[in-house]
């Protein structure tokens, strides 16, 4: 169904993108089964429960800096401080020593800061001497030592269920002493397209047919650890061929994703299908644009997302509304792109009514920063190569007709 400015005259009739996404995610239930991984095979998986650190971070005092351990209470009052070496401390050593009173300890980076020493004095601020070193600022206690516990205490939270394993959060399940973790099993995904017109890329396209763009936009947005993906490829507007493959995905399943035939033209099968199958259907018309149609159900375990046949359509219609879905059905607790905050490069006039995601193009930063958004074609549904083409999506508020340039507005980047 195209995205026509007609509509826009019934946009009070449509559902708002706020009220569209709240009943989406009010019928997207989280996954519940969970399998223990080892933790170099977590990563990219998503968190299934709160973790604690196991051990002190770090879990003792070490050196923050190669240079020289020194006790404060040895040091007279300058302004010269000599000091003879009593031995060396790396990384990995026990700590221990014999090294008397008055005396300094070569000691690295990492290493452990022996109890009695309070300092560590960086080798560019020392001359080194024949059997000890010489340096003429005094330290403070506490001086380039790294506390035991300074960064996280044995038993404080360092991550909750729900977040994906990325390197940051492997990290520090690394340093807190986790060699396994719970995380919750692959989300069972299934796409199919819909479409008698549709071929695949590289094949030769007869009257009336396109190229199947949408299978491979969801393969790719869809590629992800933590996803077991079934990719039933087009299948034709024929409600027998639908309700089969359909029927099929509801019963293997957690999540299927359909792009076209959600509309309410004579080839949009797909509301009906489900509803033959026993499913149960929510088509909504949402004011957004590019989008309008969206349609989500629920058949037993499985979740349904119907979007959009126009690649755009279906891009924002996903980014903004299904892949949120997606996120609360696999157990992650956040899925939202963040925002960027944005000025207009240029001025803007349109028709009210739709929350619109117009592709902008990045020209420029102002003063303090800001990027500088020139919009792209106001006509562009089914304008894939735009897509490509563009830097993000400015966000229009339904209400807008008219926007001066460097007016603010509200930045999704790609």
């Amino acid at each position: 169904m195209a995205d026509g400015c007609a509509c826009d005259r019934h946009a009070h009739m449509y559902l708002t993108v706020e009220d569209a996404l709240r009943r989406g995610l009010s019928v997207a239930d989280p996954l519940t089964d969970t399998e223990t991984l080892p933790l170099i095979d977590a990563i990219g998986r998503v968190l299934a429960q709160d973790c604690t650190s196991k051990v002190d971070m770090p879990a003792f005092d070490n050196s923050a800096m190669d240079g020289y351990a020194v006790r404060t209470c040895d040091l007279g009052n300058g302004p010269l401080f000599e000091l003879p070496l009593a031995g060396r401390i790396a990384a990995g050593d026990s700590g221990a020593h014999d090294a008397p009173a008055g005396s300094a300890l070569r000691i690295f980076t990492g290493a452990p800061v022996p109890p009695d020493f309070d300092a560590v004095v960086m080798q560019e601020d020392c001359d080194a001497l024949i059997d000890g070193i010489r340096f003429s600022r005094r330290p403070k206690p506490g001086q380039h030592i790294r506390r035991a516990g300074e960064d996280l205490k044995a038993d404080a939270p360092i991550l909750r269920r729900g977040c994906e394993i990325t390197a940051r959060e492997v990290a520090a399940l690394a340093s807190a002493g986790y060699g396994e973790v719970t995380v919750y099993r692959k989300l069972k995904v299934t796409i199919f397209s819909t479409g008698s017109e549709l071929k695949q890329p590289g094949e030769t396209l007869g009257p009336g047919q396109i190229y199947n763009s949408n299978r491979y936009m969801l393969r790719a947005l869809l590629d992800k650890p933590w996803i077991a993906l079934t990719d039933k490829g087009p299948v034709e507007d024929n409600p027998a061929k639908l309700e089969r493959v359909l029927r099929e995905a509801c019963d293997s399943a957690d999540l299927i994703i359909t792009t076209g035939g959600v509309s309410v033209g004579d080839e949009d099968h797909m509301p009906r299908v489900f509803g033959e199958i026993g499913g149960q259907v929510d088509v909504m018309k949402v004011a957004m644009k590019p989008g309008k149609p969206i349609m989500f159900g629920r058949r037993g375990n499985a979740l349904y997302v119907g979007l959009p046949g126009n690649p755009v359509s279906a891009y924002v219609t996903w980014q903004i509304i299904g892949s949120q879905m997606m996120a609360r059905r696999a157990g992650l607790h956040h899925a939202s792109q963040t925002p960027q905050q944005a000025v207009l490069a240029e001025p803007l006039r349109r028709r009210s009514g739709r929350q619109e995601y117009r592709p902008v193009t990045i020209e420029g930063r102002t003063l303090d920063g800001t990027p500088r958004l020139r919009l792209m074609a106001p006509s562009y549904s089914g304008r894939v190569a735009l897509l490509a083409q563009a830097d993000g999506l400015a966000v229009i508020p339904a209400e807008t007709e008219e926007l001066s340039e460097g007016h603010g507005l509200t930045f999704l980047r790609f």
